[in-house]
């Protein structure tokens, strides 16, 4: 059986369930303004992930929150969710990720960046000792990525 979902922009009832998908994901729940997110919904308009672009004081764009819900992984959604939102940001983006997830994202055009290359704000980020540590405990490290 094909899983059916479609991809929607987020809605002004979807806030209380995107925040729930990020927490539940272990995904830094910062910065979610509910309009930015593309959510992937069941044909019951059930919300089973979601994703957005996050804009930073820097003046660079994100490629952010994208969680799926554990029943839906390995389902196609995240991917859906991943291809829309590149669609509609063709310039430079940035994403931030444990190690394991490079490859996947290289899939989609990012290549890791070195601290130099940064803007501000991922530079920032990425010395932050304890998102690094709690990392490095789970047999991670942090990926900044750069696509275009």
């Amino acid at each position: 059986m094909i899983a059916k979902f479609i991809l929607r922009p987020a809605e002004g009832r979807d806030p209380s369930t995107i925040r729930n998908i990020i927490i539940k994901s272990r995904i830094n729940p910062t910065g979610l303004d509910w309009k930015r997110f593309i959510v992937a919904v069941t044909d019951e308009d059930e919300i089973i992930g979601c994703g957005q672009i996050k804009p930073h004081r820097d003046g660079s764009l994100e490629l952010a929150s994208i969680a799926v819900t554990s029943e839906w992984h390995g389902k196609g959604v995240a991917r859906a969710i991943i291809e829309r939102l590149l669609e509609a940001h063709k310039g430079a983006l940035y994403l931030m990720c444990q190690s394991s997830l490079g490859p996947l994202y290289e899939k989609f055009g990012f290549v890791v960046i070195q601290e130099e290359q940064m803007p501000k704000y991922f530079r920032r980020v990425s010395k932050l000792a304890g998102m690094a540590e709690l990392m490095r405990k789970q047999g991670e490290t942090l990926l900044v990525m750069q696509r275009g």
